[in-house]
């Protein structure tokens, strides 16, 4: 592609133009990005054009296909056991996935996650999974592999080997505002998910204010864009959609949730967190055969807490790759922020919202996230939120408390969680999980 620099600004200008691109125009761009022949400022002007205009249906499965073919292949097939993975669209508090990896590896499942970092206003697995002292999520797809062999579970990042188009248009996009497109979200997770050849691939579809797609019509749009495309590539997919009007579970943060994470492997973990982990491991279940009604596959899961053999192995993965499994013992081994500092309701009433990204922007301000793509983040700071809207509070009761680096970021984190955490006469929240999605249609569940 020498002739990128001319070739590119029609292509550009025929996407804004609400035209179409075609396979090889995809292919062409995706592999000149990757070897450094299309420049970022193209890209994002591009990324721009595709969140206003859309992609048609044969240019989504071309861009997916082109970011999936940009590396290599992470070939898996003659493992003999069921290859499953879980995707979460993005949220604040969400560490389902340090649950669910380790809980479906104590299935005899092998659970190939790649996963990405933190993301506008969103959390990410691998900054948490970073928080971990010494943990190393850039292993090659050989040493994943072996893992993956001997204990059942491996969660990295897109190394350079593996689906290398996505790792750099994931960090573009994340500071050029083009976050929120169903197309771009669509071919960014599917095409690092069908290079891992599963066999089978569950969604976790967040709607609600927090989440990148608020509004639940247009979330179970991106179900079924998802669907579409891993069926149409042998991969069984179903999508839930969960809920992100307020954060799941208590700890929003890095290590924060690390530690709660723990927590939810002994069993112990925040109500709501515990029910949106257990639902998406009973999908992972089915999507694996090991069960084929809910009922069953979630007394599967539930299984694994109980008898600590999903806590083991979390342990034995974070050991794997050369992180401190003591911490699964003793989460004080985790960063630490120095400042804590209590947030109290100044009025009495029931809370009538906790605002996910307020707090999630909050975090970043904090250091706990990324303004920049070359931004290091704070693995200590973040916030507990115990209240949940619809909870009632007195004058004086604990709403959050602030874990911060030092005291002069602490009067910013509380103005930003007194207008997240709205107390008054009520409040409406979305069911913790409303619709199960496959390839046959929807199904409400709540």
């Amino acid at each position: 592609m020498s002739d990128a620099p001319l070739m590119v600004p029609r292509l550009i200008e025929r996407k804004r133009d609400g035209g179409a691109l075609g396979a090889e125009e995809w292919r062409a761009l995706v592999d000149g990005y990757v070897a450094d022949r299309v420049p970022d400022y193209q890209m994002a002007a591009l990324a721009m054009a595709v969140f206003f205009k859309g992609l048609t249906e044969a240019e989504l499965v071309a861009l997916t296909a082109a970011m999936r073919e940009s590396g290599d292949q992470f070939h898996l097939a003659d493992l003999g056991r069921p290859r499953i993975d879980k995707h979460s669209i993005g949220g604040v508090g969400d560490k389902t996935s340090l649950l669910l990896a380790p809980m479906l590896a104590a299935l005899d499942v092998a659970v190939p996650m790649i996963s990405g970092r933190g993301l506008g206003h969103t959390g990410g697995t691998l900054d948490k999974l970073e928080a971990i002292p010494g943990f190393d999520t850039r292993l090659s797809l050989a040493e994943a592999r072996r893992q993956l062999e001997r204990i059942g579970g491996v969660m990295v990042g897109q190394t350079p080997e593996l689906v290398p188009a996505d790792r750099k248009l994931y960090a573009l996009r994340d500071v050029t505002g083009t976050v929120e497109s169903i197309p771009l979200i669509s071919a960014s997770i599917m095409s690092k998910k069908l290079a891992e050849s599963l066999t089978g691939l569950v969604l976790d579809i967040k709607t609600g204010s927090g989440a990148f797609i608020q509004d639940p019509r247009q979330s179970l749009v991106l179900a079924e864009t998802m669907i579409r495309l891993g069926e149409a590539s042998g991969c069984r997919t179903i999508g839930l959609l969960t809920a992100m009007d307020r954060p799941l579970g208590v700890a929003c943060g890095n290590a924060v949730e690390v530690a709660e994470a723990v927590l939810g492997l002994r069993g112990e973990g925040p109500p709501d967190l515990m029910e949106v982990t257990v639902a998406l491991g009973a999908e992972m279940v089915i999507a694996a055969g090991l069960a084929t009604d809910r009922s069953e596959a979630r007394r599967l899961v539930e299984g694994t807490l109980r008898s600590g053999a999903a806590l083991e192995r979390f342990g034995a993965m974070i050991e794997a790759q050369r992180g401190d499994r003591r911490i699964i013992d003793d989460p004080s081994r985790l960063p630490t922020a120095p400042v804590k500092i209590d947030v109290h309701a100044a009025v009495a009433g029931v809370v009538a919202s906790v605002e996910p990204r307020r707090i999630g922007h909050a975090i970043v301000v904090l250091g706990g996230g990324r303004s920049r793509a070359d931004q290091a983040v704070d693995p200590a700071v973040g916030f507990w939120i115990p209240v949940k809207p619809g909870d009632r509070v007195a004058v004086g009761d604990r709403l959050a408390t602030i874990a911060a680096r030092d005291r002069s970021q602490v009067a910013a984190a509380e103005r930003a969680l007194r207008e997240a955490i709205v107390v008054g006469a009520g409040a409406n929240p979305l069911p913790l999980v409303s619709h199960r999605v496959t390839r046959t249609g929807v199904e409400r569940i709540a």
